[in-house]
């Protein structure tokens, strides 16, 4: 018996288990399991089938230990499967699909029992996980020689493509290179409610190949492939290649005397055609290269690892299921007399559906020859990384908040140089109007390769672009998606490969909302970053409403795994960012959101106490969501006010002072953290309370004015805190350009509107 065809009749085998189980898996959720509720549980049969073949050859011939996949996120219960064969989950497991703390929806780095290499879900990022993973991985092999040297697959769908966020990083300009990259792309040409309508499969490579990629293309199997070689064959080939999307998929569906007559449109090919049997006839017609182990093998064999490739998969949704090639398939369930049917074809027993090879047959030694291959040693601690709380520095003059971004990275470097060689920054082309400038100069910019700066010896040029390998700067292009998604990955090498790092993002601030879902998806996979937006707010009056935020400090208070922090002058700045930098390497890290401003503020508002100890419980005070800046005698009404509008809120103060008005003025550094503070104090969050006695006593409760550059709902519950009287003044509408006094008046967020709003309160 020749070797190759022996060991794909068990990889056959094995491939029936495979599918067998991932049909089960979401049987059971749907069907056995009991459901009180009757809500639908749901579940990917047809999504699932499609990929088994590619998945069957991927995990038991092709992967390596240090391989990781992201795996279609629909597909999850084949990957369930193969982690059961392969002796990583139970059969307990397998009965637990979709249920409160057992097998995930889609594949989860954090909440799955067996941790998958990437989290995906939300279309789009799954995807480009890996390519982020292998840039990730080259970083910290640059920087501290680890990081193996496995490859990086993401399994995608071909409706997949349509999402823009696939496109923007496929083109980036640092991902030609990287060879490790492997997507296969399972092109069943169907999406989820409808057969895919263009010819996809003939446009995309060459977007691919235009990109740089590798294009490998495995459509047909070996059975179509004997029939294009007979007489009439190329005409079957040309008869197939230009049949639209929806006619093969109603080819599927036909009876084989139906389908020969569909077919057959010559007398070359209705001759080439008489001579198959009905039973071949059907099987040929559905005989893709994506269900075809040889094909497959010879595509793998063909990976250039001198750049990225792609591999289209021609598939077919539902393959050997009742609803195989239907149109509305996607989210269709087996009844139990199909699932009984499936069984007896697949050689499975629905009463005992979790049976596993015995580990002495065929199947089971290539499951355990797979398991050895495939085994990872149990991760190390990742390395402690101590970040100082404080510098020891105080601003003073006219500063703006992002220009204390930079200014503390620099300082870092120079009092915690092993802290700050884990810092990495990434911007998508903003990095001199972010005042990254000085720090890029300093810690040079990072490439796999020494680059040539052409512009070294050019007296005028400020920000010097020096490429090299041990540089800590990344520069994307203009797109915010591979921003953040490369920092997810870079905020995860702690868990993949024992090696934190310290990721910071920056942007301009409206664009937060461009980018937040990935980056949202980012912190759910594990992924621990800082996120900066600046400019923020109108403040930036000049630039008028295209760039001017209004709803992103809202965004800090609600998004989960995530601290949020909009400091006023630069020395808070300075300490919430080293207090964000630390919480990431904790063993419990959190991401967190800085929001900035380039309004100047002279520092000597912010009358930073001499005395240590008075120093450090300010710095506590900051860091736990804001301090009072102003104590009146005898306060009538307390002005709370964010970054930017906090010289506004004392200008106010000196004005009701000078009315006969004491009013207190509280600094809030964190509406995230006193929003959980005051959810604390009603059993709803355990977050520490003390900071709200600090701000606002018992003994001073009187009516509030809250002040944010910002949507004013914000600050809206800090009413609750003593149930008083407020007013809330922030932005409600998309900016107006011109002066800072003419904007904050139009906005109404000015000295005169919070008199105003405090008057009105106490009168």
């Amino acid at each position: 018996m020749n070797p190759t065809t022996g060991r794909d009749t068990v990889l056959r085998a094995l491939e029936r288990r495979v599918l067998w189980l991932a049909t089960a898996i979401v049987h059971h959720a749907n069907r056995v399991r009991p459901n009180p509720g009757g809500l639908k549980v749901g579940g990917h049969q047809a999504s699932s089938a499609s990929l088994v073949t590619i998945m069957t050859a991927l995990w038991l011939e092709e992967l390596r230990a240090d391989d990781r996949v992201s795996v279609k996120p629909h597909a999850s219960p084949v990957l369930h499967a193969l982690e059961y064969l392969l002796g990583d989950l139970g059969a307990a497991d397998l009965t637990t699909l979709r249920q409160f703390g057992g097998l995930q929806s889609y594949p989860s780095r954090l909440k799955d029992p067996v941790p998958a290499d990437y989290s995906t879900g939300s279309v789009g990022i799954g995807a480009t996980a890996p390519i982020w993973g292998a840039l990730a991985r080259r970083y910290v092999r640059d920087h501290f020689g680890t990081g193996g040297t496995g490859r990086q697959w993401s399994l995608v769908g071909d409706a997949e493509l349509d999402e823009g966020a696939v496109w923007e990083a496929v083109l980036d300009p640092m991902v030609a290179d990287l060879g490790e990259v492997n997507w296969i792309v399972d092109l069943n040409r169907q999406s989820l409610d409808r057969v895919v309508p263009a010819m996809a499969g003939a446009r995309l490579p060459g977007v691919f190949a235009a990109a740089g990629w590798q294009v490998i293309t495995v459509k047909y199997g070996t059975r179509l492939e004997e029939l294009f070689a007979r007489p009439g064959g190329d005409a079957l080939r040309r008869r197939i290649d230009a049949m639209p999307n929806a006619e093969y998929q109603r080819m599927l569906r036909r009876r084989p005397d139906e389908l020969r007559a569909a077919l057959a449109d010559g007398p070359a090919l209705a001759a080439l055609l008489a001579e198959v049997p009905d039973a071949d006839l059907a099987a040929a017609v559905r005989d893709l290269g994506g269900h075809d182990l040889a094909a497959l093998r010879a595509a793998f064999a063909q990976v250039d690892d001198a750049r990225p490739t792609v591999i289209f998969a021609y598939t077919l949704k539902g393959r050997d299921l009742p609803i195989e090639g239907h149109p509305q398939n996607h989210s269709a369930l087996l009844t139990d007399a199909q699932l009984a049917e499936l069984a007896d074809r697949l050689g499975a027993d629905p009463a005992r559906p979790w049976t596993r090879p015995e580990p002495g047959s065929p199947e089971g030694r290539l499951l355990a020859d797979a398991a050895a291959r495939l085994h990872r040693a149990a991760p190390a601690a990742p390395a402690r990384v101590t970040v100082p709380a404080d510098l020891g520095r105080t601003p003073s003059g006219v500063l703006a908040t992002q220009t204390a971004l930079g200014r503390t990275l620099l300082d870092l470097n120079r009092a915690a140089p092993d802290a700050a060689a884990r810092v990495v920054t990434v911007s998508p082309d903003v990095s001199s109007s972010t005042n990254l400038g000085g720090w890029v100069n300093k810690v040079g910019v990072w490439s796999t390769e020494e680059r040539a700066d052409w512009f070294a010896d050019d007296a005028e040029t400020i920000l010097h672009w020096r490429e090299r390998p041990a540089g800590r700067h990344i520069e994307l292009g203009i797109a915010e998606t591979n921003l953040v998604g490369l920092l997810g990955e870079l905020g995860a090498t702690w868990s993949r490969w024992d090696e934190p790092l310290l990721p910071i993002g920056v942007l301009y601030d409206p664009f937060v909302e461009r980018a937040l879902e990935p980056w949202s998806f980012g912190i759910y996979a594990g992924g621990r970053s800082i996120l900066v937006g600046t400019p923020s707010g109108v403040s930036l009056a000049p630039e008028g409403g295209a760039h001017q935020s209004v709803k992103t400090p809202s965004i800090g208070l609600e998004q989960p795994g995530c601290v949020s922090y909009e400091p006023a002058f630069a020395l808070d700045a300075e300490w919430c960012l080293l207090a964000c930098l630390g919480a990431l390497a904790g063993p419990d890290g959190t991401s967190a959101y800085l929001r900035l401003s380039t309004r100047p503020v002279d520092q000597a508002l912010a009358a930073v106490p001499t005395d240590p100890a008075a120093r450090e419980r300010r710095r506590r005070s900051v860091v736990a969501g804001g301090y009072a800046l102003r104590r009146a005698a005898q306060p009538r009404v307390t002005l709370a006010a964010v970054g930017a509008l906090v010289p506004e809120a004392l200008a106010a103060a000196e004005r009701l002072a000078a009315l006969g008005v004491g009013a207190d003025v509280v600094c809030v550094t964190s509406p995230d953290l006193l929003f959980r503070a005051q959810r604390a104090r009603t059993g709803l969050d355990d977050a520490p309370t003390w900071i709200l006695d600090a701000l606002f006593p018992d003994d001073r409760a009187c009516p509030l004015v809250t002040l944010i550059d910002g949507h004013p709902h914000t600050l809206a519950f800090l009413a609750g805190v003593r149930r008083v009287r407020a007013a809330h003044l922030g932005v409600t509408s998309f900016g107006q350009s011109g002066d800072l006094p003419d904007v904050y008046r139009h906005h109404g967020i000015d000295a005169d509107a919070v008199i105003t709003a405090a008057l009105a309160l106490i009168t």
